[in-house]
């Protein structure tokens, strides 16, 4: 009996993989699978290395390996008309190390970082990543070679939450070094000034790269459903508040629900793609946000 491989979508199935490039692999496999079972077929073929068969294709082209698997054709395609220049920027402070559901919010960040990585480098695209908290830790510039892969899973492999977060000041550094136009995917938890981040972003938009940004929550961070007497301590400057759950559950789901839809609008307005993500959401919702951006971009 076959293995369904949409199961590699889920994160803490994930997270029970051996290693990063298996991870990534799992996830991509999980997620094509997906798409060739879904009734968006249209869709489907717009994965890059693939199109529907149609008359008058050269029959050399087909790939059998993949009718074998989906009962349908699909030309292998050989060059890509536009390749891309993709720049991942990783938050990697304190706060990402969070996680209730299984998986921090920095886990889950490596596992959607490394599977663009492993996507966008199958489509013959070049990638390159940014690892980041109040400073810029970690910076691979785009490239498109083999050895890619393994240079950017083995940052991702070994990532170690730093101190406080900046992401706006980080995003206006890295945007004075990315010079050249192309697509900046940020993957963080958006701890920071909403006001300082849109600015950063502004920067980025400004210099004619398209951007998405990717807003890694947990899901106690969205909910607040603590149901005890309970002391919270803020993960990046050790702060601590005790207090009865119940007291500030509604202030606080209204300014979080605030925070993401100024963040949102603000993204909007600049045609920004925003999308937001809690650690028990399945992958193929970011990676599917990333196609349909890789799509509009032709």
């Amino acid at each position: 009996m076959e293995i369904d491989k949409r199961k590699y979508l889920k994160p803490e199935t994930i997270a029970t993989l051996a290693n990063m490039h298996l991870r990534a692999r799992m996830v991509v496999e999980g997620f094509i699978v997906g798409l060739h079972k879904s009734p968006y077929h249209g869709f489907s073929v717009e994965f890059a290395e693939h199109r529907a068969y149609g008359p008058g294709d050269d029959l050399r082209h087909l790939d059998w390996k993949l009718y074998g698997k989906t009962d349908r054709f699909y030309i292998k395609q050989f060059e890509e008309e536009t390749n891309l220049k993709a720049h991942l920027l990783v938050d990697v402070s304190n706060s990402m190390a969070y996680g209730s559901a299984g998986v921090t919010k920095l886990q889950y960040a490596s596992y959607l970082a490394a599977a663009l990585t492993y996507l966008m480098l199958h489509q013959q695209d070049a990638v390159g990543l940014t690892l980041f908290d109040a400073k810029i830790r970690q910076h691979l510039r785009p490239s498109s070679r083999p050895s890619t892969l393994n240079a950017i899973l083995s940052q991702l492999e070994g990532i170690e939450p730093g101190p406080e977060t900046a992401v706006g000041d980080s995003l206006h550094h890295l945007a004075e070094r990315i010079n050249r136009r192309g697509l900046v995917i940020v993957i963080s938890d958006l701890f920071d000034e909403p006001e300082k981040i849109l600015g950063g972003l502004k920067h980025f938009r400004h210099d004619n790269h398209e951007v998405i940004l990717f807003h890694i929550l947990d899901p106690q961070e969205m909910a607040f459903s603590f149901d005890a007497h309970t002391k919270f301590y803020d993960m990046e400057s050790g702060d601590m508040l005790a207090t009865e759950p119940w007291h500030i559950q509604k202030a606080y789901r209204e300014a979080v629900n605030q925070f993401c839809e100024t963040l949102k609008d603000g993204a909007r307005e600049q045609n920004s793609d925003y999308v937001r993500l809690t650690t028990d959401q399945p992958l193929d919702l970011a990676l599917s946000s990333y196609l349909n951006k890789r799509r509009r971009l032709h």
